[in-house]
């Protein structure tokens, strides 16, 4: 099947992944940006189309999304952006995922663009990245053949993090409060003490603090579950709240930095537990695989039920994990 699969905020840190992956797969990328001379300097010599479009440009946005097959979002702050590109992706009848990690931006999307999807007979996916359909990949393939839980613990492990002008950028605008799945609902984080949790080598047992992303939310839309709770260790926060902590850069051929991150989840059922554990490279550099490969399944027709709806529910986890190894991931 020939792909043609836009990519909005291609110029980015994460967007350049995007792209790589597409070419690397034979999926024909056409890159959306602002600026075009940017886009060009971007992608000099590369078979890449480039076309201009701003995100308040409606009638631009349709010309970029002309002739494609889906569009993946990855220029945030996804508070501002997204709805002008999904409304955009709706007018084109064409696929739609981002990258946000932002929970009202999620919440916003799945709440208010499912009617129109299903009408539209699209997908329309938001968080398809390291935070959000990740953890709940994992989730997902630990729940396996329960029908309900207790409890879903999502545990980050980071060893740096160095962020990105985007994340600046949505920290910046994201002031809302967290939120966390509490008796089946979702509800403003408590503040609750550090905990230790034991990642396994290369990190150890780290004391974590709760801070939840987007996972909680697309958790909660498709899992039949009564608490969902993230938590982070603190050395990259402080990291991500120096202003002087420099932007990401490469450790080697494939562009990719050397962080390195433990994504583990834990599902709980009365007493019994089941677990299941990602480990990598570079939190912005993986979520591009992650986004492409959902895209390529979905626009193939793999589960697809049209709708706004997570990736988890739409595919079979263990299989999108499986394809992520053991290249991009190390699963447990």
């Amino acid at each position: 099947m020939n792909l043609t699969i836009a990519v909005l905020g291609a110029t980015g840190y994460t967007g350049r992944f995007v792209v790589r992956v597409l070419q690397r797969r034979g999926i024909r990328p056409v890159v959306v940006g602002r600026d075009g001379a940017k886009l060009s300097a971007s992608f000099v010599g590369g078979e890449v189309e480039a076309r201009v479009a701003a995100i308040d440009d409606a009638a631009a946005l349709d010309r970029a999304l002309d002739g494609v097959d889906a569009v993946i979002h990855c220029a945030g702050p996804f508070l501002d952006t997204a709805q002008p590109v999904i409304e955009a992706a709706l007018r084109a009848r064409v696929h739609y995922f981002d990258l946000t990690a932002e929970q009202m931006s999620a919440l916003a999307t799945l709440d208010t663009f499912d009617e129109r999807a299903r009408e539209r007979g699209v997908v329309v996916a938001p968080a398809v990245g390291f935070f959000g359909t990740l953890g709940d990949l994992l989730a997902t393939t630990a729940m396996d053949d329960w029908q309900e839980a207790d409890e879903i613990a999502v545990r980050i492990a980071l060893d740096h993090w160095w962020p990105t002008d985007a994340t600046r950028r949505t920290g910046a605008r994201n002031t809302f409060a967290r939120l966390a799945l509490v008796e089946g609902a979702l509800a403003p984080l408590q503040p609750t003490p550090p905990t230790p949790w034991d990642f396994g080598a290369p990190f150890g047992t780290l004391d974590t603090i709760a801070l939840p992303f987007t996972e909680v939310v697309l958790i909660a839309r498709h899992l039949t579950v009564r608490a969902v709770h993230t938590s982070i260790n603190e050395a990259p926060l402080r990291e991500l709240r120096d202003p002087a902590t420099p932007p990401p850069s490469a450790a080697d051929a494939s562009g990719r930095s050397r962080q390195q991150f433990a994504l583990d989840v834990t599902v709980r059922r009365g007493d019994a537990e089941r677990r299941a554990i990602a480990r990598g490279r570079d939190i912005y550099a993986v979520s591009a695989p992650l986004v492409v490969e959902a895209a390529q399944r979905i626009c193939a027709g793999e589960g697809t039920t049209a709708g706004a709806r997570p990736v988890a529910a739409l595919l079979d986890a263990p299989s999108v994990l499986r394809a992520l190894a053991p290249e991009h991931l190390t699963l447990a």
